[in-house]
């Protein structure tokens, strides 16, 4: 017979549960509330799942709130920038649109249209090709694929996508 989740049994099975759908680290959770932290691992398995879901809500929620205040800020700056130029303050104004520039990619960023992450592109020639297809052998199905996605990659390439 299975033995009963201590957490779930224990009287401050409520604020754990609120620190485990924090994300605080376990180790934390377990010292505050006197549980081992391999108990306290295992009981995120038994939080309900519209508990998990209540999470993801609240956390698009904050996003809302951020989204909404940053254009708040961007519609307030574009209207001091209008107020600049037409006072003839091109400084401010120039300064002003500097500043829209800042709140535009910061909205790019939170909307995921710009991804700043490095990318790397690495070329291989015939003779590294023949090679890795020498060492993929034994594996057909490995073979195949790499096959099909270096053509893949030659295709795009050739084509300019």
């Amino acid at each position: 017979m299975p033995r009963t989740c201590t957490v779930c049994a224990h009287g401050e099975k409520a604020a754990i549960d609120a620190a485990l759908l924090s994300n605080e680290p376990y180790r934390n959770i377990a010292r505050r509330y006197g549980a081992s932290e391999s108990a306290v691992y295992r009981h995120r398995e038994h939080l309900p799942n519209t508990l998990l879901m209540a999470q993801k809500v609240e956390e698009v929620a904050r996003a809302d709130t951020l989204l909404g205040q940053v254009r708040g800020y961007q519609d307030h700056v574009d209207r001091l920038t209008l107020k600049a130029e037409a006072a003839g303050d091109f400084r401010t104004a120039l300064s002003g649109l500097r500043e829209a520039r800042g709140f535009i990619e910061l909205l790019a960023k939170i909307v995921g249209d710009l991804d700043e992450r490095p990318q790397v592109t690495i070329n291989i020639d015939a003779r590294v090709q023949e090679a890795i297809f020498q060492a993929l052998e034994p594996y057909d199905a490995a073979r195949v694929s790499v096959a099909n996605v270096l053509k893949e990659l030659d295709h795009e390439h050739a084509h300019g996508s």
